[in-house]
């Protein structure tokens, strides 16, 4: 049983901890892979690439991924492709139309109340807008770090340290979903929770990365934190 955290700062990841991206990036990324080398993937190939240090970036995935299928795409042609499909073309709904909050702000307003709350994103701050610019709960971080604030992404630790500035690194718990989000926290110094479903594709390969990583916990959903924390109710 884990012991209970007192983090004074929560740090959050947005993708699979706040969103539900199922539908929006993995989905776009399923269906640029498709475009780019013809072949159907299967959402378990996804998971193993998603896996890998430095995948994080949907983009980097997908030129990494499509060039290992025979296909070599740059990073650039990967970002353009993908946008087709995340953002749509004029005869074409986009799939960030299927973006949802998982987490509602009255949750969010409550470990606000108890704690210093920030957001490290590998999204950019196009993307993080589109979703968050008028949803009640953004307001309540303090600082919000996207792929457009930070010259090195994940599993780089520059986007924690920006938060953190001088601030002791033991005082700030990370919450994230990928493999890039854990190495960035240790780098960083920074506790760090894993989110991830026992249901989830690869779920035994990427708990055991996570705890070799030192993960203080593995967690179905953002909201179990709260079994962490001291002074649940």
């Amino acid at each position: 049983m884990t012991s209970k955290l007192s983090p004074e700062i929560l740090i959050f990841d947005v993708d699979g901890v706040l969103v539900d991206v199922r539908d929006t990036y993995w989905r776009s990324a399923l269906e640029t892979m498709r475009h780019l080398t013809g072949k159907r993937v299967t959402h378990a190939e996804l998971h193993r690439w998603k896996g890998q240090p430095g995948n994080n970036d949907d983009w980097r995935m997908v030129s990494n991924w499509a060039t290992a299928l025979g296909r070599p795409t740059s990073y650039h042609e990967a970002r353009d492709a993908f946008s087709q499909f995340y953002w749509g073309t004029p005869g074409r709904p986009g799939n960030v139309s299927r973006e949802r909050v998982i987490v509602t702000p009255a949750q969010i307003a409550r470990w606000a109340a108890r704690f210093e709350l920030n957001l490290f994103t590998g999204r950019t701050r196009q993307e993080f807008a589109f979703t968050f610019a008028k949803w009640p709960g953004t307001h309540h971080f303090r600082t919000i770090v996207t792929m457009d604030d930070v010259q090195r992404m994940k599993p780089d630790p520059e986007g924690l340290h920006k938060i953190l500035g001088q601030r002791d690194p033991a005082k700030a718990l990370y919450l994230g979903d990928n493999i890039d989000d854990a190495l960035a926290a240790r780098a960083a110094g920074v506790r760090f929770a894993a989110i991830i479903s026992a249901g989830e594709h690869n779920y035994r390969k990427r708990a055991a990365q996570f705890r070799e990583l030192g993960a203080v916990a593995l967690l179905p959903r953002a909201t179990a934190v709260n079994g962490l924390l001291t002074g649940k109710r």
